[in-house]
């Protein structure tokens, strides 16, 4: 798998933006067959900064309902990373 496609988007929420102000974790939409490994690799690579832990996690989709239609959102799986020191990253 290419580094260029384990980093699908950057995730930004309150509390993700709460993350990279107070712990300096950055929290990204990955592909679903990506590892810690791969993550690790494909941050430090594509943005030139340490990373100290990789953590993933997999959200299920959520049921909708529209009229009659039932249905599920779709999966996402998502990694947290933490960077060392002072390093930053422009996710805007």
């Amino acid at each position: 798998m290419k580094l260029e496609n384990v980093l699908l988007r950057p995730v930004l929420t309150e509390k993700s933006t709460r993350g990279m102000d107070v712990a300096n974790q950055y929290v990204f939409e990955v592909a679903s067959q990506s590892n810690k490994v791969l993550v690790r690799r494909a941050v430090e690579e594509l943005f030139d900064v340490k990373v100290a832990k990789v953590n993933m996690r997999n959200r299920k989709g959520k049921l909708k309902r529209v009229g009659r239609s039932v249905g599920y959102t779709k999966r996402r799986k998502e990694a947290i990373v933490t960077l060392r020191g002072s390093d930053k990253l422009d996710v805007y």
